[in-house]
Parts: C-alpha cells; sequence; structure tokens
C-alpha cells in the first residue's frame, strides 16, 4: 500500500527543476573534494553525497559557522534545488549563527533517483545519521526546518525523534490533499499528513507562515500551531505569500529570535498562549536593512503545474467540494511560483 501511495504522489506532488541549477565534480586541487563549480567557492562548505536506505544517492551541502552552538537541517521547498538555494544557506548559517545542512530529495539536482514521499522520508534520514556520525551532532543541538513540502520530511523524523532542540515550519502543510481540498478525515492516498503528526513532535515548534499565501493556505499553518505540544509565538507574516517570505525584515528578526534564544526561556505550552506577533507588512528598502537577508539572487519564479486537474485523472468520484472557484483555478494554474 506505501508503495501505491508514493506511486500517486510523484505524479502530482514533486517538480524538480529541469534540467538542475547545478553540477557535482572532484576538485583534483584539493584532494578530490567534491564541489559546486556554478556557485562561489567557500571553505567553510563541505558538499558531500550520501547514500539512502532506499539506495539512492543523493547530495548534501554542510555549511559551517565558526561560533555555532546549534546545528540545522534545511528540506528545502518544491522547485527548488541546492544550485538555487547555496547563498540563502550561506547567508541564513551566517545570520543564525549555525550550522546548517541542506539536500536535494532524490530525483531533485544531482541526487539520484526518482522523488517519492517514502524516498524523501529516506532522504532526511541519511542527512540525519550524517550530521549524528560525521558532525558529531546531538539531538540536543539538532534544528529541522521545513518549508513547505519539505515540512513532510521534517515532521516525519521529528515526530520519531524525541530529544530534538528545535523545529521550524516555514509555510508547511497539513497534507498534501488538504493543498487542494478541505478533506476531513485523512485518506490512504494523502501524503505528507503532517496533521496526524505533529502532535508527536516534543520540541518547540515555531511556524511561519504567510497571509496572503494562496499556494498553501495560511489555515494550514494555524491549524498545525494549534496541534503542536510545545508552542512558540508564530509568526504570520501579513501579506507574505508562499516564496517571498524571506524578503520580510521580521521574517529573520523573528527567526533569530527564536533560534539564539532556544534554552534561555521556555516556550509557550497548550495551556499558555502567546499573542502571535504582529508581522511588519512593508518590504525591506531597496539600500537593505539590518534584519533582512542580504541575497545576492531573486527567488527562482518556476511554473506550477496544476495539481488539481492531475489529482481529477486519479479520482473520478471526488466526496469533498473543491475550496477553490473556477476563476481561482484559473488564476493559480497562470500563477509563476515555487511550489510547496
Amino acid at each position: 500500500m506505501g508503495g501505491v501511495t508514493s506511486s500517486i504522489a510523484a505524479k502530482f506532488a514533486f517538480f524538480p527543476p529541469n534540467p538542475p541549477s547545478y553540477s557535482v565534480v572532484s576538485d583534483e586541487s584539493c584532494s578530490g573534494k567534491l564541489c559546486i563549480p556554478e556557485v562561489p567557492r567557500r571553505e567553510n562548505v563541505d558538499v558531500l553525497k550520501l547514500r539512502t536506505q532506499r539506495g539512492n544517492e543523493i547530495v548534501a551541502l554542510y555549511v559551517k559557522h565558526p561560533k555555532a552552538s546549534a546545528s540545522m537541517v534545511y528540506s528545502h521547498g518544491n522547485a527548488a534545488d541546492l544550485g538555487q538555494m547555496f547563498e540563502f544557506f550561506v547567508e541564513l548559517s551566517l545570520r543564525l549563527r549555525v550550522n546548517l545542512m541542506g539536500y536535494d530529495y532524490s530525483g531533485y539536482g544531482q541526487s539520484a533517483g526518482k522523488p517519492s514521499e517514502c524516498n524523501t522520508y529516506a532522504d532526511i534520514d541519511a542527512v540525519y545519521k550524517c550530521v549524528k556520525e560525521q558532525y558529531g551532532v546531538k539531538d540536543e543541538q539538532l534544528i529541522l526546518y521545513g518549508q513547505s513540502v519539505g515540512s513532510g520530511p521534517t515532521v516525519d523524523l521529528a515526530s520519531r525523534t524525541p530529544n530534538l532542540r528545535a523545529v521550524v515550519l516555514h509555510g508547511p502543510i497539513l497534507s498534501g490533499l488538504r493543498v487542494l481540498y478541505p478533506v476531513k478525515r485523512t485518506h490512504w492516498f494523502d501524503i505528507y499528513k503532517n496533521v496526524d503528526k505533529i502532535n508527536m513532535v516534543n520540541c518547540p515548534v515555531l511556524v511561519i507562515h504567510g497571509t496572503a499565501d494562496e499556494v498553501v493556505d495560511c489555515s494550514h499553518g494555524k491549524q498545525l500551531y494549534e496541534l503542536c505540544k510545545e508552542k512558540y509565538e508564530p509568526l504570520w507574516v501579513n501579506g507574505g505569500g508562499h516564496c517571498n517570505l524571506e524578503s520580510y525584515p521580521v521574517y529573520i528578526k523573528h527567526l533569530k529570535k527564536f533560534v539564539l534564544g532556544l534554552g534561555k526561556s521556555k516556550p509557550a505550552t497548550n495551556g499558555s498562549r502567546k499573542t502571535p506577533l504582529v508581522s511588519d507588512t512593508q518590504k525591506p528598502a531597496e539600500s537593505g536593512a539590518s534584519n533582512t537577508l542580504n541575497l545576492p539572487f531573486d527567488l527562482p519564479e518556476i511554473p506550477r503545474n496544476s495539481l488539481d486537474s492531475q489529482l481529477d485523472k486519479m479520482k473520478s468520484n471526488k466526496p469533498e467540494k473543491s475550496r477553490m472557484s473556477k476563476d481561482c483555478v484559473e488564476r493559480f494554474r497562470r500563477r509563476k511560483i515555487s511550489v510547496w
């Protein structure tokens, strides 16, 4: 049954950049050390190839910070790969003072295999094993960060790892099917069932979501926040979309406050709700603000294929009515963004 689920998921959930934005070569001048020629060479970045339990070889980056007291595993969103995320990872490591491991899912970038739900679980497990065994990171030092579709493998690993330092969910999904339809129960063919796993996460959880997200409605983030055991003050970015939250000053300000404050104060719990932070609606000025990520690139804009049209082909009878009107669906299909 699990194989059938992953097969269905792969047909409508994954959009790896084609062609990949980068290559991986062996640098003979550095004893055969792997590098990515399309991005600036940095001594504090290790390029790795990891073997997963499902037999795929995936590519990962480990960005080292000289004064890091924590490490982060970042699971990126859909329609992106490590070449596009490289400078963002370097900047985020610097601003948060963490070692940061980013990776490409099977079938993304130069990672082998095909994208599937089960493969992404094996992918993050291989990354988790690497940071523990190769870099000596303990669970108590590890932060898991899941963006959009990356919230799936992030929540899955977090639900199985009781002593993590923290989890960050950025534009997360309740489940794959719930992105399209307001289903009331979990169906067997659904993927990334975060709604059913989040209450098994035992560490502080920060949820970040844009209030104007047209890909994954903000209600996903709000419901996941309500289901968390250890809540931290969430960030609802007023006017924020699905792929531009990093451009708001409040994003890095709130995220840095969370990461640097871990262990110094207790998060809000189920019995103690914190008032959500009032988000900045104004984007950073052209000259650059101290609380924004100063990235030397624009976030990629990649056409999103219609998920609901492909889902319709697999389900002839839909018990639930779509939450999107015909006009909304048409705007959704024309929209050019990096998808969940």
